[in-house]
């Protein structure tokens, strides 16, 4: 303590100031990076809520006395405690989506409430169910759902039920199988509603997904049915040439028309009886010869009589026979639905330098008698068929070496160990430069200083003032100079006292003229070299400690 008041006392009122600023800056910045430190890392809680669920959120950790912070539209909350917050709020259903569901009616009473009034609360309820239902899908980020029912009334009998659905995906569009199991989600849910009466619009491109039409089935089953062949020939490939040596496309061309052939065919060649039926007829007829012809005369009175004729006799016998036959006959119906394969196209390609790493000691097969193995499995691989107008490339080039696009994500990363961000670290940094430079450039000096007055004082005190000219000296000297004039003196007097030789002239210290110049020593006959050698022997403490505060100031001017 005494050491600090004595240093203190040394310092000028305009250094007292300076050491005073620099310690509260030093302060500040210690305090600042000590809060910094103490301050808890926030983390995201939730994002992209609107105003009323936002403030649903913000409700609920006040009520619980969590700390938070808003940024844009996300709530931040420290990192410790978040997932558990998540989980309470969740119990709590808070934050809603997907609006409001069957908890609606639980508002409704029985007085004053008519039958429109729980109809619009019902399906008010009933979309926000659906809503939440598509929610839980995680490729869906907000969605919206209208039901429009029809009200029942004697002329609109023939009227349905219809709903469309808005949503908005995480990233990219909404496939064309979830669209279809949202329709029939949305159907089932709803009495009388069929699956093609809902419409699910991408509110990112607009368009209507998910129909259910024979051009969408069409490219759909077209492209599954690529993938699929593209799949079992790179295998192939990479068994033979390893990974990333080969590129394998395919294009399908599908048949695009639905063709239903009918056919029946008759053989008479082939015919076989199956039944006979065989049918006699016998007729007979007889004429007696008494009776004559009827004339004219033979009805006149007095006439001529009819004459007796002679008599006839007829027989007649038919017989008939009818054969049934079944003839051989084919029918057949043929039915050719869209989508079978019309012509198929394979371009394979295969990197060169991958055939020079072969190491077979049975064979070493050319390139051209490799490739012709190649096509050969790629052909089986996906059903070559040279009658339908298939075609097989196969080609072997060299590739060119991958560039690898982008930074790749490193764990455990200092940035993640921290578990901080970047506005915090550039904070961190200011603050400890602030801090340094302050320490070493305004504090240190100062110190340094103190010590060389208090360095000046000792010396002052150690090596007394005779007269008023030593007082002069003193003033206008530093410590180191007064030493060595006063060190020089006293040896001068002990050798005048021990031979008595020496004259009173012959070493004679003049000061230093008005305008403040430095002492001149003057010597007639001895060295000053060899005096101040003699005069450091004699005093080796003071000379170490005036060479160390050289030292110590020659350092910091070569820093500063």
């Amino acid at each position: 303590m005494q050491n600090v008041a004595a240093i203190w006392s040394a310092l000028s009122m305009r250094k007292k100031l300076v050491v005073i600023v620099a310690t509260l800056g030093v302060f500040a910045s210690v305090l600042a990076l000590s809060r910094m430190a103490a301050t808890p890392t926030l983390a995201l809680l939730y994002s992209g809520l609107d105003a009323k669920q936002s403030g649903e959120v913000l409700q609920q950790l006040e009520q619980q006395g969590v700390t938070y912070a808003i940024r844009g539209d996300g709530i931040f909350v420290p990192s410790g405690i978040r997932d558990s917050l998540r989980m309470q709020l969740a119990a709590n259903g808070v934050p809603l989506t997907g609006g409001a569901g069957y908890e609606l009616l639980d508002g409704l009473s029985g007085f004053g409430t008519t039958s429109q009034m729980f109809d619009a609360a019902y399906w008010r309820a009933k979309e926000g169910e659906l809503a939440r239902t598509i929610l839980s899908s995680p490729e869906v980020r907000q969605v919206r759902v209208h039901i429009a029912n029809p009200m029942g009334g004697p002329f609109q009998r023939g009227a349905e039920t219809t709903a469309s659905v808005m949503i908005t995906s995480k990233s990219g569009l909404i496939s064309n199988s979830s669209a279809q199991a949202f329709s029939f989600l949305v159907a089932s849910a709803v009495q009388g509603m069929h699956p093609e009466n809902v419409a699910i619009i991408d509110s990112l491109s607009g368009r209507i997904i998910g129909q259910n039409n024979a051009a969408g089935s069409l490219q759909n089953g077209s492209v599954t049915q690529e993938a699929t062949l593209k799949r079992n020939v790179e295998r192939l490939l990479t068994a033979r040439l390893g990974p990333g040596n080969s590129v394998v496309e395919i294009a399908i061309d599908p048949v695009t028309e639905t063709e239903t052939i009918r056919e029946r065919r008759l053989d008479p060649q082939s015919r076989v009886a199956i039944s006979t039926d065989v049918e006699e007829l016998t007729f007979s007829d007889q004429n007696s010869g008494g009776g004559g012809s009827v004339t004219v005369a033979s009805n006149l009175p007095g006439g001529d009589a009819a004459q007796p004729g002679e008599g006839s006799q007829t027989q007649n016998s038919e017989t008939r026979t009818v054969t049934n036959f079944e003839i051989s006959e084919i029918t057949r119906d043929v039915e050719r639905q869209a989508g079978a394969i019309k012509r198929l196209t394979v371009a394979v390609l295969l990197n060169s330098s991958a055939f020079a790493n072969f190491d077979d000691t049975e064979r070493t097969p050319t390139l051209e008698q490799e490739l012709s193995d190649i096509r050969d499995l790629v052909s089986a691989s996906v059903g070559f068929d040279e009658a339908r107008g298939d075609q097989i490339s196969v080609k072997a080039m060299m590739f060119e070496p991958p560039v690898a696009l982008g930074t790749s994500a490193q764990e455990n990363s200092w940035l993640s160990v921290m578990n901080t961000n970047s506005m915090q670290l550039i904070q961190l940094f200011v603050l400890a430069i602030v801090t340094v430079t302050i320490s070493v450039f305004v504090v240190r000096p100062i110190l340094v200083g103190s010590r060389a007055a208090q360095f000046k004082q000792e010396a002052l005190e150690s090596f007394p003032i005779e007269n008023t000219e030593d007082q002069q000296l003193a003033d206008r000297l530093d410590s180191t100079q007064f030493i060595a004039h006063q060190g020089t003196s006293q040896n001068v007097s002990s050798a005048k006292a021990k031979s008595g030789v020496l004259s009173q002239e012959s070493f004679d210290i003049t000061g230093a003229d008005a305008d403040g110049d430095a002492m001149k020593l003057k010597t007639e006959k001895t060295d000053a070299i060899s005096q101040l050698k003699s005069l450091v022997e004699m005093r080796q403490p003071d000379t170490v400690e005036i060479l160390r505060n050289w030292l110590e100031d020659d350092t910091f001017e070569e820093r500063a």
